[in-house]
């Protein structure tokens, strides 16, 4: 028998830590449950994915000008063609395999600026051409939200309606995709895939108070909220940099932590305005870099919601610089639900009082994270359980239909 042929699908190796750490846990699973699979990867970064991860991939999109903004008509008309031309190529990538995943990630929501013809269409265009080659397409623990482009919502809907299987990482999630008019009565909750990654143990605290991890992002508002872009910008960045200022006054020594190769700008901005030794920015480029900084940490701040996961992760008490109800989400899942700021509405007073009161609980907020890890564990291992046995041939077991559009 031939082996089985598995594609992994998404925005993997384009910068972002969270997809690559989603797709991290996926081939952890796979080498795990499915040792003789081949698999390959259709995505944003095929270089970084080959060289990381030590598997083929292809690139995402033909024309490789796709994420920056066509102005003239010869870019225009290229990114015209590519869309076309995408077509075929998604249909013979999705044709050569028997599943494809898309491994976790926010790829059913718009929390942050995203154009309908991106990634939106290159879902849409695999779960289409997976129906019609006969490639079953799982989207595994996906995050999605509530989305106001009319095109966008349409694109989305469709994908997922097309898709062999699916699940969610929050509640959130499918009830959003519920109001969006998707049947998600056989559709399960389980949890991010990174909470399947191993994690070092939290240090514990002893003496004067210790260091802080501070992680940053390159945050302009929703896909919604263009027209704020800026402002919200400045007031996130003017009031993260004024806290970090107020702990190095303090002697507190600081560690800028970003999740994006966008959020380097951001960090270097609050080095430099701050200009002090105890504040540094880490070099982290993985999840498993992420989660030793946070570990070493005695409390983590953060925007992100991937950083937000390894430093809960670890065991390190958290306050979210909330930009979006699936934060609010997760910390509520883990027990630390009271230690949310909006993240458009960063002020550094309040941000340091809420951040004082996380500390006077950090010994039992580093029992209750304990807990609450081991049962986000044991979800994640009974989602790879059930995705096993929904879209992986077996003559025990055919797969569960879907709705047919």
């Amino acid at each position: 028998m031939r082996p089985l042929r598995v594609g992994v699908f998404g925005l993997l190796g384009s910068g972002n830590i969270g997809n690559d750490g989603s797709l991290e846990a996926v081939l952890g699973y796979l080498r795990a449950e499915h040792p003789g699979a081949v698999v390959d990867a259709l995505c944003g970064g095929p270089e970084v994915v080959t060289a990381r991860y030590g598997i083929p991939a292809t690139r995402l999109h033909w024309y490789r000008g796709e994420y920056r903004t066509a102005s003239r008509a010869g870019a225009i008309a290229a990114k015209g063609l590519g869309k076309l031309v995408d077509v075929v190529r998604t249909a013979a990538w999705a044709r050569r395999h028997d599943v494809v995943i898309v491994p976790g990630t926010g790829v059913l929501e718009t929390t942050l600026p995203l154009r309908p013809w991106g990634f939106p269409y290159s879902l849409f265009l695999l779960c289409a051409t997976g129906r019609l080659v006969g490639t079953r397409v799982a989207l595994v623990s996906v995050g999605a939200g509530s989305i106001g482009s009319r095109p966008t919502r349409a694109l989305t809907r469709w994908s997922t309606r097309l898709a062999a299987y699916r699940s969610y990482r929050d509640t959130l999630s499918r009830d959003a995709m519920r109001a969006m008019g998707v049947d998600t009565t056989r559709d399960e909750v389980y949890e991010d895939l990174v909470f399947a990654l191993p994690a070092p143990s939290a240090h514990a605290p002893s003496g004067p108070p210790g260091p802080v991890c501070v992680g940053v992002m390159d945050f302009h508002g929703s896909n919604d909220e263009r027209d704020r872009a800026e402002e919200i910008h400045r007031r996130y960045v003017d009031g993260t940099t004024r806290f970090v200022r107020a702990l190095a006054e303090e002697g507190r020594p600081v560690r800028l932590l970003i999740g994006d190769d966008l959020d380097r700008p951001v960090a270097g901005a609050i080095l430099g305005s701050v200009d002090s030794p105890l504040v540094t920015v880490a070099e982290t480029a993985s999840l498993a870099d992420l989660m030793k900084e946070t570990a070493a940490a005695d409390t983590v701040v953060a925007t992100r919601y991937h950083n937000l996961i390894c430093a809960l992760k670890t065991g390190t008490p958290t306050l979210a610089l909330s930009y979006s109800a699936k934060s609010d989400a997760l910390m509520t899942r883990m027990g630390l639900g009271d230690y949310c700021h909006p993240a458009r509405e960063t002020d550094a007073d309040r941000l340091l009082g809420r951040f004082r009161e996380l500390e006077l609980r950090s010994a039992e907020l580093r029992r209750t994270l304990a807990e609450r890890n081991q049962a986000a564990a044991g979800r994640v291992e009974r989602q790879f359980a059930a995705l096993t046995a929904a879209v992986f041939p077996s003559a025990a077991h055919a797969p569960t239909p879907r709705e047919v559009p």
